[in-house]
Parts: structure tokens; C-alpha cells; sequence
């Protein structure tokens, strides 16, 4: 009978998302600790260790776990592959610490009749020897048996406190009766660039800022902007063919003039659909020269996987049944009421032809991956069944590993989260709608100390071609240097799209768009326009690249300030060797200032202690002393501090 059930008791185990539904995130080289509660009935002593492997292999790595209180223990491991992995945790009775608790407690509380005590501690200890898998571990183990079994009470006292014994007894447990946490849940370990990353998003059609298109040839001095400006990844949106039929105009006018390009989110024509590009773009091997010329610069490209058709795609003709269709069997276009998108026909995927339909899509992604690409920002993909992306995106991944993907649902917090859990590797946030320091302190909290932290990474956009929002439009140069400043700092991961740094912000009337939006027409700019906030960026990206703090996600803490006009919060390193702290004018048009509450004792200062905090935007130094320190920010001139701390 023995053995035939669970020796100890194991639950309450975290991380696990949904029982263990979901896996959970971390990049390569990242910590995971896992933390469970494990007893047993009596008085027996317990241990128990945490396990992880590759998914698919045979052989587990282990490492102890620590006591911690109340039946708590934890485990930590380092997770080095990129691949995805699945931990548990394994607990037993640990029957030598049992037998070595009780003899000392036994002889320290005066009681001299050991023999039965000594014998069994001996057998425990003989049977370890016969697991020894070294020779010399046996003989030790075998000699230590015999002088417990023989010894006086004294002598195996001491013996019971051997480091020796312990260190041999540990590594030679009997884990014949151990309980094993089962399923066993996963951790998705991608790497670094699925956490940390600025992107840099431009048409490259407009990529020479004229009235007429640009080419692949001609995106290198924009992306060599990008760069200097710090970003690492240039985000294109789509690329492909684009259609004929009622394609739209100027400021999504439905008469389309000679000469409009249309939207790019219209794909397909006579020239192909989405394995190939728009013609006035280049071709297949430009955009092979373009990807190898951004590998060079140390970037990398990410595309648009939008799944959206003109009627002119080619899949219209070939599969008419993977479409929606009217009653009178016409194929019906997109809708978002009280939006229309005459130039769209939208797949469904829940048609009779189903799998043939998913497996073609994930072909689209594989023929980019294979020809270099790693990274796509899919469109609106609350639009499609979760499923479907956990067959996608598990399906690419089995081949391409290192592939990131980029959920951009501005859509209900619970599509959003399950979308995180499927699979996507990076999501978009509502940051751009959240202005107050009551939103922001409460949105945040809530992505960086819940249980989102651990499938959910927000990617902040202040804009996008889609969206202007009422803080750009009315705020001016300091509201858009403040909204990208949070945007780098509240999160390791941010883009902008491309004209951000001009300050554009002209918007069409009572809308959060664009007036003569780039989604319709080719842009005219002038890269260097008086006014620009292009030094500031590169400021910002520089700060993030040395200052390890910025790079992590869940040590996102705010702090107390006395004004509500100005938001203070912080992020350190574990070992507290970089220590940033922000203040930001939330108020784009008054100066404001406030003492601000520092956590001190988090940084190991004593409350009379002097402590110094560099401005990295401005190289200002000051000398702090306790925890109330005074601020002050002019939104003209200096709109946040970005404060490094040196104790």
C-alpha cells in the first residue's frame, strides 16, 4: 500500500495561469520563481525541489526549494533556451532531517535510552549508501552508518550536526514516495527583443517625406533617422499589392482620384496578395536588400500581418467560399459600424473549408519569416478566433522560435488578456487613452503587480496612423514629449509612429484622426522641421540602453507626490544597483511642483542620510536628504526629471 498515494501535499502553486491552461512568460536568461504551498500529515520533515526542462525532453534539471513561512516554499531556476519549457514541482518526506530533528530534540531534552533512535538513524543512512552513485560517497555514507550505529548518545549528537552527512544525505534522498505537481504548467521563453525594444513606424512609400511614392531603395536615410534616434525596431505597415476596387481617397474619401496609392490595409490585386509586395514599393529582392541593409544598422524589421482582402486579391477567385456572403451570394465587405470598408472583404474562419483557410494563413507568415523576418504586428486580431492564433502562432514558433508577435487589439480587457494568453508575445495597451495620474498609477499597477505581469507585455503607443489622441492634439511640443517619455519608461517596450517627432497633431474635427491621414495618400514632410523632438528621443532611448532598470517590466513601482499634476514612480534593479526615479508634468500648459515621498528604505538609505540624483535628461545633479524632496517642472523647458540614483 505504500507509495500507492501522494505522500505530501502540493498546491496553491504560482505562477499558473487558468490551473495551467496558459503558459506563463519569460525572456532568455530571465529567473523563474515559483512559489507553492507543501506539508504533509504529522510531524515529518519535508523538502522538495523545483524541476524544468524543454518541452519534449526527457531529462528534468532540478534545483532545492526554501523554506519560507507558513507552509511556503519557493524555487528559483535560470531559463537559458528559447524555447518553451514546463516546471513542477516534486516534494517527499525527507525521512534522515526526521529521524535527525527527532534524536536531538530527544537528547537535548535529557532522555538516555537512544538505542532504537540510533538504529534506525544507521539504516536510513546504510540505504542512502546503496544509492550513492559514487564509490567514495558510498564508503563515506557506509562509515558514517556504522558510528551511529555504534556510538554513544553524545557522539551521534554531533554527528546529527555533520555538514559532511548533510551535503551526502542531500544529494542521496530516498524520493521513492515523492509527489510530483501534475500537469506539469509551461513558461514560453522568448528572447530579449520580445521584452525590451523601441519601435519606429513609417510608410515606406512616404519615406522620402514627397508628394509621390518612395521605394525600398529609398527608405535607408529614414531608417538611418530611426537609428540615430535609438530605435531598433522600423515596423512597416502592409507592404503588399494593393487594390483597385473601390479603393479609397483622400481623407478616406470613397472617390479615389488618378493617382491616389490607396490603403495599404487593402490587399491583393492582379499582381498577387500577400507573399508578394506592391509593385510601386519595389520588388521581393529590394525588400530582401532592405531587410539585410536594417540587419546591418543592428535593427530588424517588423510587418503587418493583416488579414484583410480587396476584392481584387487573389483568394477571391480562388476560394470565394473562405468569404462572408449575402443573402443574394455576393461576398459581403467589411464593417465597423458606423465605419465601412468598401476596399475590405474580411475571411471567415469559421467557413466549411476552415482548416484549408488557417493553413494558408500561417503559410503567410512563414514565407516572411523565411525571408528573415521575426517580427509582426497583427491587425486586429480580436477579429479572429483565439484558436486560430494559438494554431498560428504555435505553428510558426515550432520552426522559427525567435518569432515575436504583437496582438493590436484596442479592444475589451478580456479579448485583450485572452489574445496575451494564446500566444501573442507583445500586446498594445490603452496607455494612449490613460492621462490622469489616477489612470495611469491604477492601469499600470494592474499590468505590472497582478497576476497580467506573467503572459501580458504592453508595447506603448502614444499615436499610431489610426489614432491622434485629444492630449496630442491640444498639448503641443510638451504633451508629446511627455506621452513619450512615459511610453519609454513605464514600459520596456514603446513606438511611435513617424511623425511623432515632428510634433504633428492636426486632426480631423471632433475625431481622433488624422486630417489628411497617410493612410490614404503620400505624405509631404520636412524631416527636420523647426520645433521637432528628435534629440529628446534620442535622449530617451539612450537612457533605456544603460540603465538596466528600464529594461525589466514587473518592477514598476509609483510613488507618493503632494501634486496630482505631476506622476512619480520608479524602477530598480534586483540587486539595487540601478535605481531610476521619474517625476512627469502631467499638465502640458502650467508649470507645476510638489515634494515627492522617496522610498528610501527600498534603497537601503536611512532617513538622515544624503544621497545624490543625477537628471540624466539635463546632467543636473542634486543633493537629497529622507524622503521629502521638492520638484519642480516647466512643461516649456524641463517637463520630467529621469533621476539616477547614487547612493
Amino acid at each position: 500500500m505504500a507509495g500507492t498515494f501522494p505522500s505530501v501535499v502540493i498546491e496553491n502553486l504560482q505562477p499558473l495561469i487558468e490551473g495551467g491552461r496558459y503558459p506563463i512568460k519569460r525572456i532568455a536568461g530571465e529567473d523563474l520563481a515559483v512559489d507553492a504551498d507543501i506539508f504533509k500529515d504529522g510531524h515529518d520533515v519535508v523538502a522538495a525541489v523545483l524541476k524544468w526542462r524543454v518541452l519534449g525532453k526527457r531529462a528534468w534539471r532540478e534545483t532545492p526549494m526554501t523554506f519560507i513561512d507558513n507552509d511556503r516554499w519557493r524555487g528559483v531556476c535560470t531559463l537559458y533556451d528559447e524555447a518553451v519549457h514546463e516546471y513542477t514541482v516534486e516534494a517527499w518526506t525527507d525521512s534522515f532531517r526526521s529521524w535527525q530533528s527527532e534524536f536531538a530534540k530527544k537528547f537535548e531534552g535529557g532522555i538516555s535510552d537512544l538505542q532504537s533512535e540510533a538504529l534506525e538513524g544507521a539504516a536510513i543512512v546504510k540505504v542512502a549508501a546503496k544509492r550513492a552513485r559514487d564509490r567514495a560517497d558510498a564508503a563515506r555514507l557506509r562509515e558514517f552508518s556504522k558510528q551511529i550505529a555504534n556510538g554513544a548518545n553524545s557522539e551521534i549528537y554531533a554527528i546529527t550536526k555533520s555538514g559532511e552527512l548533510d551535503v551526502l544525505m542531500a544529494t542521496y534522498p530516498d524520493r521513492s514516495t515523492a509527489t510530483h505537481y501534475d500537469p506539469a504548467p509551461r513558461v514560453v521563453v522568448d528572447r530579449q527583443g520580445a521584452l525590451f525594444g523601441a519601435w519606429y513606424e513609417f510608410f515606406p512609400r512616404s519615406a522620402e517625406g514627397r508628394d509621390r511614392g518612395s521605394t525600398f531603395r529609398d527608405c535607408l536615410p529614414r531608417v538611418d533617422d530611426a537609428k540615430v534616434m535609438g530605435f531598433d525596431v522600423i515596423y512597416f505597415p502592409p507592404i503588399h499589392p494593393i487594390g483597385h476596387t473601390n479603393r479609397k481617397g483622400r481623407n478616406n474619401s470613397i472617390a479615389c482620384e488618378p493617382g491616389d496609392p490607396g490603403v495599404p490595409w487593402a490587399i491583393g490585386s492582379e499582381a498577387g496578395g500577400h507573399k508578394a509586395v506592391e509593385s510601386s514599393l519595389g520588388t521581393l529582392a529590394d525588400f530582401d536588400w532592405l531587410q539585410k541593409e536594417v540587419r546591418k544598422r543592428g535593427m530588424e524589421i517588423a510587418l503587418d500581418f493583416a488579414i484583410n482582402c480587396s476584392p481584387d486579391h487573389p483568394y477571391v477567385k480562388e476560394h470565394p467560399e473562405w468569404f462572408y456572403k449575402r443573402p443574394d451570394g455576393t461576398i459581403k465587405y467589411a464593417e465597423n459600424p458606423p465605419k465601412k470598408y468598401e476596399d475590405i472583404y474580411p475571411l471567415n474562419f469559421r467557413c466549411e473549408n476552415w482548416r484549408e483557410l488557417w493553413a494558408e494563413m500561417k503559410s503567410i507568415v512563414l514565407f516572411w519569416a523565411e525571408h528573415g523576418v521575426r517580427i509582426f504586428r497583427v491587425d486586429n486580431p480580436h477579429t479572429k478566433p483565439v484558436a486560430f492564433w494559438e494554431y498560428l502562432i504555435t505553428g510558426v514558433r515550432e520552426k522559427y522560435p525567435d518569432t515575436i508577435f504583437l496582438s493590436e487589439a484596442f479592444t475589451r480587457p478580456k479579448m485583450m488578456k485572452a489574445l496575451a494568453k494564446a500566444g501573442f508575445n507583445q500586446s498594445y495597451t490603452y496607455f494612449t487613452w490613460r492621462n490622469t495620474k489616477h489612470e495611469l498609477t491604477e492601469y499600470f499597477t494592474e499590468l505590472t503587480q497582478t497576476e497580467m505581469s506573467e503572459y501580458f507585455r504592453p508595447n506603448l503607443w502614444p499615436n499610431t496612423p489610426d489614432i491622434l489622441p485629444p492630449v496630442l492634439q491640444n498639448g503641443g511640443r510638451p504633451a508629446f514629449m511627455t506621452r513619450v517619455l512615459m511610453a519609454a519608461t513605464l514600459s520596456p517596450l514603446y513606438g511611435i509612429y513617424s511623425g511623432y517627432e515632428l510634433c504633428e497633431n492636426k486632426a480631423l474635427p471632433g475625431r481622433e484622426e488624422y486630417l489628411d491621414s497617410e493612410k490614404y495618400q503620400f505624405k509631404e514632410r520636412d524631416w527636420n522641421a523647426p520645433g521637432n523632438i528628435k534629440d529628446w528621443i534620442a535622449r530617451l532611448n539612450k537612457i533605456r540602453k544603460e540603465n538596466r532598470a528600464l529594461q525589466l517590466y514587473m518592477n514598476l513601482r509609483f510613488y507618493p507626490a503632494e501634486n496630482d499634476a505631476i506622476l512619480f514612480y520608479g524602477k530598480m534593479t534586483p540587486a539595487r544597483d540601478n535605481i531610476i526615479l521619474i517625476a512627469v508634468n502631467l499638465d502640458p500648459f502650467r508649470k507645476q511642483h510638489s515634494f515627492v515621498d522617496v522610498p528610501i528604505e527600498e534603497f537601503g538609505q536611512m532617513e538622515t542620510d544624503t544621497y545624490q540624483v543625477h537628471d540624466l535628461l539635463n546632467g543636473a545633479r542634486y543633493t537629497w536628504r529622507g524622503r521629502q524632496n521638492y520638484v519642480e517642472l516647466d512643461p516649456e523647458i524641463q517637463p520630467a526629471h529621469i533621476f539616477l540614483v547614487r547612493r
